[in-house]
């Protein structure tokens, strides 16, 4: 039995460690030697899937860093939270390198018996019972991956990460929705904190420019150094179809979120638990690992995943409309939600383990 991964990304990693966990024979396709991926790109981890992570992909406990707050505002706000949510108890999740884990899970599958890297990616190569494509550019993803729903956010995504003088206590993440985009503040450790900036597209911005607004918008940091400052293009995508024949998408090539919900990674963890849930049970009854897996994967997943996009996407248009109906409104709707008990941990549930049946 084996199982060919096209990609070379860390979802495409992680479920590969998952399967060859279950002694599950897997190739994997990439285009070429595993990119590097940029030293300021961190991702957010609910508690739920920390847990799934640990116990049945790779310990990563090491390199966690713990969200215990989050608190958000707007530019017009006066400095005063719209929204909180904590947990006295535990963590809402954690905070880690995206480089750090990639090299992790790159070391231990290169030892793993079940597993090997192939370096070019031919249609007459792939020979598995199962065909999971990663990669967004390759020739199959063109061929049958091509249809998809859509959203340009016509905005730009900067990140970096700040030096800053060392805090007792920096476990505090913080969202400002700006006039120009959110940007949030994300602890890594007590002296360094990441930061995205999504801004829409008026007029291209400098780095000197982005530093300004860093210092601007800095909520208490008594920043030492700005990294060297990355961008990427912001859009959500919902593919239409998640199969063809023994051919299954999977991660971003099946959704693709705006950052400021930090649920990007947490939903393709999500698919990987729904994923290896179906093999489990196919492999307990003696059933093969086919194509079936893909059409069960997608009527489990594929209307919760798109559910859940589109409310990423309301949140976004929500504050996006501050200027638009007022912020006085925009900031008494969420301050009213924020107060409501009930509403709160069901927002706090979601984000950690997304939508259930």
């Amino acid at each position: 039995m084996k199982v060919c991964i096209l990609g070379d990304n860390l979802t495409s990693l992680a479920l590969a460690k998952a399967l060859v966990k279950k002694e599950i024979f897997v190739d994997l396709f990439c285009q070429k030697k595993i990119n590097k991926i940029d030293s300021t790109r961190t991702i957010g981890i609910s508690k739920s899937n920390v847990d799934y992570f640990n116990k049945n992909i790779s310990n990563i406990k090491g390199m966690l860093w713990p969200i215990k707050k989050i608190k958000i505002f707007t530019e017009n706000s006066n400095n005063k939270e719209i929204l909180k949510f904590e947990d006295q108890k535990d963590n809402l999740f954690s905070i880690l390198r995206n480089q750090k884990i990639l090299d992790q899970l790159t070391i231990e599958l290169k030892k793993n018996k079940f597993f090997s890297f192939k370096k070019n990616i031919k249609p007459n190569s792939l020979k598995g019972n199962l065909i999971i494509n990663c990669d967004i550019t390759n020739k199959i993803t063109k061929k049958f991956f091509s249809k998809k729903f859509e959203k340009k956010y016509n905005s730009i995504a900067f990140t970096t990460i700040i030096d800053h003088k060392k805090l007792s206590f920096n476990n505090e993440a913080i969202q400002i929705f700006t006039n120009d985009g959110p940007i949030a503040f994300l602890p890594i450790s007590k002296e360094k904190t990441s930061i995205v900036y999504s801004a829409r597209i008026k007029e291209k911005k400098t780095e000197v420019e982005i530093n300004k607004i860093i210092n601007k918008f800095n909520p208490k940091y008594k920043i030492k150094k700005i990294y060297k400052i990355s961008k990427f293009e912001l859009k959500s995508i919902n593919l239409r179809e998640y199969y063809k024949d023994n051919i299954l998408a999977f991660g971003d090539l099946l959704h693709k979120l705006h950052p400021l919900a930090g649920q990007g990674f947490n939903m393709s963890i999500r698919d990987i638990k729904e994923l290896l849930k179906i093999i489990d049970y196919k492999l307990k009854l003696g059933l093969p690992i086919d194509q079936s897996i893909c059409l069960e994967f997608q009527n489990n997943t594929k209307s919760k995943n798109f559910v859940f996009s589109e409310g990423i996407n309301f949140i976004y248009e929500y504050f996006n409309s501050e200027n638009k109906i007022g912020d006085n409104l925009i900031d008494s709707t969420a301050r009213l939600i924020g107060r409501n008990k009930i509403l709160n941990r069901y927002f706090k549930n979601i984000a950690d383990i997304g939508l259930q049946n």
